[in-house]
């Protein structure tokens, strides 16, 4: 503007009066005030005041144009910072939730580990086959008293030379030769060795060979609850032996499974076993010999 001032003056003859030259520029002014939450018009009154005082910007016909301009970009502005700080506290709970129900999934998966254990540890929910053993994927099992008879399914034309079948007391490994085992695995209970055989052949109109291994127990008084430790159990109390068979086996043995049929039938119903009866019988006997003792507090196991 300076320039300006001086190339005119020039034009007209005349020269800038040295007061016009070197006058001062004007000194920037100081605004002081306190800011009142509870009035937050008061700084800005008290601002207009001062540049009412310090400027005659106020007088300017786009001054109040210009001033709500201001006004609107700082509402903008705050608007903007608001809903930033509302996604990042969204995101935030978004988060949050997230880990709270991985931690829950992770709590449920825990306290189902333990029933899964224990389910497979005990295994006495599964109901036996028709022969009192189970059916599985592989191979399938049934047994009496006295022996178990295992069944293993391999490919219409596997002749007997192609048979891998190891019978030991305490183990038994079946399968076909350059193949992984089929079937191997440490015995429920140990057999006799010399009264086992097995053999391959078509069983029932199924296009396909299969191995049957008959096992001959060394205890012929107990139920197996699994064909190889480890494997799935059954639950024995829901064994069923055919009663057409108890006349062929001997009276002691006969008199064991009677027994064991009788006491099955007993838990079931929710009643005293043959072994909890006669004890009972022998208490009520002594009680009635010895009416001076008392029993009120007696405990028996």
């Amino acid at each position: 503007m300076a320039l300006i001032s001086e190339y005119e003056e020039e034009e007209s003859g005349t020269k800038p009066s040295s007061s016009a030259a070197s006058s001062p520029p004007a000194q920037p002014s100081t605004f002081t005030a306190t800011f009142d939450p509870s009035n937050p018009l008061g700084i800005v009154e008290k601002l207009f005041d001062f540049l009412a005082a310090e400027s005659d910007y106020l007088s300017k016909d786009a001054a109040e144009k210009e001033i709500a301009a201001v006004v609107k970009a700082a509402k903008e502005k705050r608007k903007r910072k608001e809903e930033a700080a509302e996604r990042e506290k969204a995101a935030a709970a978004a988060k949050a939730a997230e880990s709270n129900k991985r931690l829950k999934e992770e709590e449920k998966e825990k306290k189902k580990k333990p029933e899964k254990e224990e389910e497979k540890g005990a295994r006495a929910s599964t109901v036996p086959n028709k022969g009192n053993g189970l059916d599985l994927d592989n191979y399938s099992w049934t047994q009496t008293l006295q022996e178990v008879t295992v069944l293993v399914p391999v490919p219409h034309g596997t002749k007997s030379r192609f048979v891998v079948c190891d019978i030991k007391k305490n183990h038994l490994k079946i399968g076909l030769k350059g193949q992984p085992p089929i079937l191997e695995g440490e015995l429920y209970k140990p057999i006799k060795v010399d009264d086992c055989y097995w053999s391959i052949g078509l069983v029932s109109t199924e296009d396909q060979n299969t191995i049957s291994v008959l096992l001959t127990k060394h205890d012929q008084m107990e139920w197996w609850k699994s064909l190889v430790k480890g494997g799935p159990e059954i639950d024995t109390q829901k064994v069923e032996p055919e009663n057409s068979k108890l006349a062929d086996l001997d009276p002691e043995t006969r008199q064991t499974v009677e027994k064991m049929m009788f006491d099955q039938r007993q838990k079931q119903m929710g009643r005293p076993t043959s072994d909890e009866i006669q004890k009972q019988d022998i208490l009520k006997k002594f009680m009635a010999e010895h009416p001076e003792m008392d029993f009120s507090r007696a405990k028996i196991n």
